[in-house]
C-alpha cells in the first residue's frame, strides 16, 4: 500500500466576480475554496496518490463546507483540527489582455493565523506518510503559523519523511514582524526538494538569475541553472530544485515551462504557449502536484518527472478555480503531443 503525502497550510474561501468583471462591478461572487497546499493535495488525489491535508478551520458551517469541498475530490480530511474565529477569504479579480489579475486578502485572525504548537499531533499525522509538503505562504501568515510549520518539519525529519517546499513568496502577507529572509532559511534547511517560480529565490533569498527581466515576456531557462546551484550551495540538504518559468505576454497569454536541477544535472521542459488562459491561479501548485507525482512514479527519469509537472500545470490554465482537476492519462496525452484540444468521443 502506498504511503501518504501530507500537505499543510491555509485553505480560504475564494470570492470572484463572474467572468472578467472588476470588483467594483460585482453584484454577486462565484464561491470556491482554495489555497496553495490544498491545491497540491487535490492534484495528487486526482493522480491516485493517497493524500491528507492538514489545516485548522473554525468550528462552524464554513469550516464544514471547506471539509466537504475537499472530501469530494478524494483528499483525506480527518487530520484537520477545528478552532479559531474565522475562515480566511480572498477576493480575486480576473485579469484579461493587458489588465492583470488582482488579489485582495481578508485573512487576518483566521483560524490558522492563531494556531499554536501542540495543537496538531504531528507524530500521528505522519504515522502512515512518507512525504510532507509545505509552502512559504504558511509561515508568512503569523508567528504562530511559522512556529507550527517548524514543529512539523522537525517531526517530519525525525521520522524520515521526504520534505518538499514551494518557496511561494507573498509580499502582502509578511506583516507579523519578520521578513521572509529572516524566517525561511531555518525552514528550508529541513527540505529535500525546493520549488519556486522565476522570482521566488530572488525575493526570499536574494538569488537572482543573471541578466533576466521577467516582465519582458521571455524567460531563458538556462540562466536559472545559477539559481538552482546557489540554492543547493546555501542549503546542502536540498537534493532536487525545480523552477517554473512563466513568460507573461499579457494576462491572457503566457508562455510556460520549467527546469529541474539534481546533483549538477540540469533538465529543461518543453515550452507551452498558453494563448487563452481561463484561470492561472493555482498554476504553480499544479506544477508541484505534478512534480511530486512524477518523482514518486518515474524514479530517476527526472526529465519525464519534470515534463509531467509542466504538462499538468499547463492544463491547469484551462480550468476555472484553484484546483487542477485533470487525470494522469490527460497529462500523459499532452506529454505525447496531443495538444489540439479536439473533442474526445
Amino acid at each position: 500500500m502506498l504511503k501518504k503525502v501530507v500537505t499543510f497550510g491555509e485553505i480560504m474561501m475564494r470570492l470572484s466576480p463572474p467572468g472578467f468583471l472588476r470588483l467594483a462591478q460585482a453584484r454577486s461572487f462565484d464561491v470556491l475554496y482554495g489555497g496553495g497546499e490544498a491545491n497540491v493535495a487535490v492534484s495528487l488525489a486526482h493522480f491516485g496518490v493517497p493524500v491528507d491535508y492538514v489545516t485548522r478551520l473554525p468550528n462552524n458551517e464554513l469550516g464544514d463546507a471547506c471539509i466537504q469541498f475537499l472530501r469530494q475530490y478524494g483528499v483525506g480530511v480527518d487530520k484537520i483540527v477545528r478552532g479559531g474565529e474565522r475562515l480566511g477569504i480572498y477576493f480575486l479579480e480576473m485579469g484579461a489582455m493587458q489588465r492583470g489579475s488582482k488579489v485582495i486578502y481578508d485573512r487576518a485572525h483566521s483560524a490558522i493565523a492563531t494556531i499554536e504548537r501542540g495543537m496538531i499531533d504531528w507524530q500521528q499525522v505522519f504515522a502512515d506518510a512518507d512525504w510532507f509538503h509545505w509552502t512559504g505562504i504558511t509561515p508568512a501568515i503569523s508567528a504562530g503559523a511559522a512556529d507550527v510549520c517548524l514543529e512539523a518539519l522537525q517531526v517530519a525529519r525525525e521520522m524520515g519523511l521526504t520534505v518538499s517546499c514551494d518557496l511561494n513568496y507573498r509580499k502582502n502577507l509578511w506583516r507579523w514582524g519578520k521578513k521572509a529572509g529572516e524566517v525561511m532559511p531555518e525552514l528550508v534547511a529541513y527540505c529535500d526538494i525546493a520549488v519556486g517560480n522565476e522570482e521566488d529565490a530572488d525575493q526570499v533569498f536574494g538569488i537572482k538569475a543573471p541578466e533576466t527581466d521577467v516582465s519582458a515576456g521571455k524567460v531563458e531557462a538556462e540562466k536559472y541553472r545559477y539559481v538552482c546551484e546557489e540554492l543547493a550551495r546555501r542549503f546542502p540538504n536540498l537534493k532536487t530544485i525545480a523552477i517554473t518559468l512563466r513568460g507573461s505576454i499579457s494576462a491572457s497569454h503566457n508562455t510556460w515551462s520549467g527546469v529541474l536541477w539534481q546533483a549538477g544535472d540540469f533538465y529543461v521542459a518543453p515550452l507551452y504557449d498558453l494563448t487563452h488562459i481561463v484561470d492561472r491561479v493555482g498554476g504553480g501548485d499544479a506544477f508541484v502536484g505534478g512534480l511530486i507525482y512524477g518523482l514518486r512514479t518515474y524514479g530517476q527519469d527526472l526529465q519525464k518527472a519534470l515534463n509531467f509537472a509542466v504538462a499538468a500545470s499547463c492544463l491547469k490554465h484551462s480550468i476555472f478555480g484553484d484546483f487542477n482537476m485533470v487525470t494522469v492519462a490527460e497529462v500523459e496525452r499532452l506529454m505525447a503531443g496531443e495538444a489540439s484540444g479536439r473533442v474526445s468521443r
